[in-house]
């Protein structure tokens, strides 16, 4: 990764806007907001309902985002109106983070709205943010300047997440009166956060004007895209047991990150060791990322991404016996562990997977079907919390996602081009 390249400003202004962003999912959706639903939107409400309307909220958020990720893909396959739809959305998470500071104790539905609109927000402006890396640098820096957004966002969102603890754990330092308030100050201070290092791409990054399709349009041209795709993946057989695979073991991985500390929470754990869970799980994650990798090249896609999913499997076996926090420390250290690399192994797998002329329009696919994760796996786990009171059934919910997702990538080949690039009718096995 060469930082030589934030000399240049459309690329500078672009990187932030990661470093802006990241600290919503990292403070925001990883570690404080599940805490604070819990133990203040929800005060002295029943542990099994809070899992399941956070559940609920989080699965219906993600369900909106999918089915609008054919529009926005459309509008932002046009051109000439990304940067208006990012800030559009952009300022509508601001706005929803920002008031989750107002929200009073007790008033969950009002929080939950507020999230689910965070979330919404949040996903749908990283599709116009993601469409924008083709007008900030040239082709053949593609890949260096994509991740140079992903370490810059890495190191904001940690380095604010870090400040945060910080305030958490010492409020008078700070001047508060306790952790309630200093965790409510958290949530604005994530959305001043954002708004701020949001300006540079508003001011850095040009974008060509083009014709904008208009929203009706592109709703019905980006649905017509989406069936064509299905139409064409179906003509290839390891191409669609590979997606149905990473459909639901990517669906258990999204729900672990989004659901592990709610899952502590209920255990009683302390909001302390809650956190810093997270932060292991991060600092482990950035190594460990760049060790799969160089597991993934040595070994393969598919037996990188099989290592991963087993550990995860593992990890889900382990929560049903958890009691102690050490243990809970243990699952974030295998969290971080595969975390980076089984979704790194996955793209590169898709990528040696699919025909090279149509590399754009099965990644569009490979995109969207991403978006539809996380909505599974929180569902089950709302209605295993409703059936008990023990938070550790409802990890059994991912425990079929794991085991589902492997056995489909069994049965998918990756012997080299001719062979997993075959339709359907030439490979029938």
């Amino acid at each position: 990764m060469s930082l030589r390249l934030l000399k240049e400003k459309p690329v500078l202004g672009w990187a932030l806007y990661d470093w802006a962003n990241s600290a919503f999912a990292l403070t925001v959706i990883a570690t404080f907001y599940p805490i604070f639903f819990r133990e203040f939107y929800n005060a002295g409400e029943d542990p099994a309902a809070i899992t399941s309307r956070l559940s609920f909220g989080v699965s219906g958020a993600s369900l909106c985002v999918a089915l609008l990720a054919p529009i926005l893909g459309a509008i932002a396959d046009s051109g000439g109106t990304r940067k208006r739809f990012l800030l559009g959305f952009t300022l509508l998470a601001i706005a929803s983070t920002l008031g989750l500071y107002f929200v009073g104790q007790g008033e969950w539905f009002v929080a939950l709205g507020l999230y689910a609109s965070a979330l919404l927000g949040f996903y749908a402006a990283n599709t116009f943010y993601d469409s924008l890396l083709v007008t900030v640098t040239t082709r053949d820096r593609y890949e260096q300047v994509s991740a140079l957004g992903f370490g810059i966002g890495y190191f904001g969102s940690a380095l604010l997440l870090a400040f945060n603890t910080w305030m958490v754990s010492k409020p008078e330092v700070f001047g508060f009166a306790d952790v309630t308030a200093a965790m409510r100050a958290a949530f604005a201070i994530v959305a001043v956060w954002w708004a701020v290092f949001t300006v540079p791409l508003l001011l850095f990054v040009k974008e060509p004007k083009t014709e904008s399709p208009g929203l009706m349009r592109a709703a019905v041209e980006g649905y017509r895209t989406l069936l064509q795709t299905l139409r064409d993946i179906g003509q290839y057989r390891n191409i669609a047991l590979f997606l149905a695979a990473y459909w639901l073991y990517i669906d258990g991985v999204h729900t672990l990150i989004l659901m592990a500390t709610d899952f502590g929470a209920r255990l009683e754990f302390k909001s302390t060791d809650l956190i810093a869970a997270i932060l292991i799980t991060n600092f482990v994650g950035a190594p460990a990322t760049i060790a799969f990798g160089a597991m993934g090249q040595k070994i393969g896609p598919k037996r990188a991404i099989f290592v991963g999913v087993l550990v995860y499997l593992l990890i889900a076996a382990w929560g049903l016996m958890l009691k102690e926090v050490w243990q809970f420390y243990a699952m974030a250290i295998g969290i971080g562990l595969v975390q980076g690399g089984v979704q790194s192994m996955s793209r590169a797998m898709f990528a040696r997977l699919i025909p090279d002329d149509k590399a754009s329009e099965f990644f569009g696919f490979y995109s969207t079907l991403g978006k539809f994760a996380a909505i599974l796996g929180p569902l089950l786990i709302g209605i295993l919390s409703q059936v008990s009171d023990d938070p550790r059934v409802a990890i059994v919910a991912l425990l079929p996602l794991f085991i589902g997702g492997l056995l489909l990538l069994s049965r998918v080949r990756l012997q080299g081009e001719a062979d997993t690039a075959a339709p359907a009718t030439a490979n029938p096995e």
